[in-house]
């Protein structure tokens, strides 16, 4: 971003964008206090290097918030010196930002960097491993990824839409890192470039698509969201897999493609009002959507006391997948879309 970029002070710095790089530094340092105080990745502070280093504000030149009526569009190059400040503050906000808009449908979004960094310390990775996220966004988590390993190479993101694709390629050259950016079907994974040792998916999804397992090396982890939640999955081998849910909600675009979407709302008639709105209640319906029928998911949910998404677990095997609450051979067991 060259010319003249003007703050609050009213100084300004002319060419190089110095003014730019120093307000971005600070900006990234407060986001960075402010996510290690929530302790997002305290299961492996590693991140906190990563997050310091990588500059959120190239992979999002411009983003979409929601005003009255639809969206405004905050970009970087805007004419405006106030506006271009409101453009960083709001690049380094520990808040999700919507980056591309079709037909005033969200498709694509830069998440909330504390839940990145939530995810990306439960992925448990370490030195040497080879990693597929399905959902490349704006290309500042494979950013992440690749500094963290040190080495583009290990990195691999896909999407469906080539007009993401093109654009986390330019953003992630702008920042210096160049992970295999992959255009396609991610519920179909990246075959080429396995065996993998995580995959991780910042897109929502109704099931796990069986190539994810079939791709990833025995011992290896998948992390993805699925039903308002992240489940964390343990593969055994390409035909088995299992984890529990984090206590964490998360609300993701759908993965577009061969996974998803899924089905429209449910209707709640039955369901006193104060259970419609809990978020955990919302979280059972969408993970036993079309199998467990809102009043008896109310009753379920009562009777075990309103149980966090922590108690709740996926398992794949030999072909069938299954969601189940507190034990995968319980009696609390829905099988989950094919």
């Amino acid at each position: 971003m060259g010319g003249r970029f003007l703050y609050k002070d009213g100084k300004g710095d002319e060419g190089d964008g110095g003014g730019l790089d120093e307000a971005a530094a600070a900006a990234r340092a407060a986001l960075v206090r402010e996510i290690e105080l929530s302790g997002a990745w305290a299961a492996d502070p590693v991140w906190r290097e990563s997050f310091a280093a990588v500059p959120r504000h190239l992979f999002v030149p411009y983003y979409y918030v929601g005003v009255l009526g639809g969206y405004e569009r905050r970009w970087g190059e805007h004419p405006d010196p106030v506006a271009r400040e409101r453009w960083l503050r709001g690049a380094y906000a520990d808040a999700p930002l919507a980056t591309r808009l079709r037909d005033g449908e969200l498709v694509s979004s830069s998440s909330q960097p504390s839940l990145m960094a939530t995810m990306l310390a439960e992925l448990g990775v370490e030195d040497g491993d080879r990693v597929l996220e399905i959902g490349a966004g704006s290309g500042y988590n494979a950013a992440l990824l690749a500094h963290r390993l040190g080495d583009d190479d290990l990195v691999t993101t896909i999407d469906l839409d080539p007009e993401i694709t093109e654009s986390a390629r330019r953003h992630l050259a702008a920042a210096g890192y160049h992970p295999v950016v992959v255009t396609g079907d991610g519920a179909r994974g990246v075959p080429q470039r396995a065996p993998f040792d995580r995959i991780i998916a910042t897109c929502a999804l109704p099931s796990i698509p069986p190539a994810w397992l079939a791709q990833t090396r025995p011992g290896g982890r998948i992390l993805t969201p699925l039903a308002t939640g992240l489940v964390v999955l343990e593969v055994r081998d390409a035909g088995h897999a299992e984890g529990r849910f984090l206590d964490t909600p998360a609300y993701f675009v759908p993965l577009r493609g061969q996974g998803g979407p899924a089905a429209g709302p449910v209707p709640l008639g039955g369901v006193p009002q104060r259970a419609r709105q809990h978020e955990l209640f919302r979280f059972l319906l969408a993970l036993t959507r079309g199998r467990l029928d809102p009043e008896e998911a109310y009753a379920l949910w009562e009777r075990e006391g309103m149980p966090g998404r922590e108690r709740y677990g996926i398992t794949v095997s030999d072909g069938r997948e299954w969601a189940w609450l507190d034990d995968p051979e319980g009696p609390y067991a829905w099988p989950l879309p094919s």
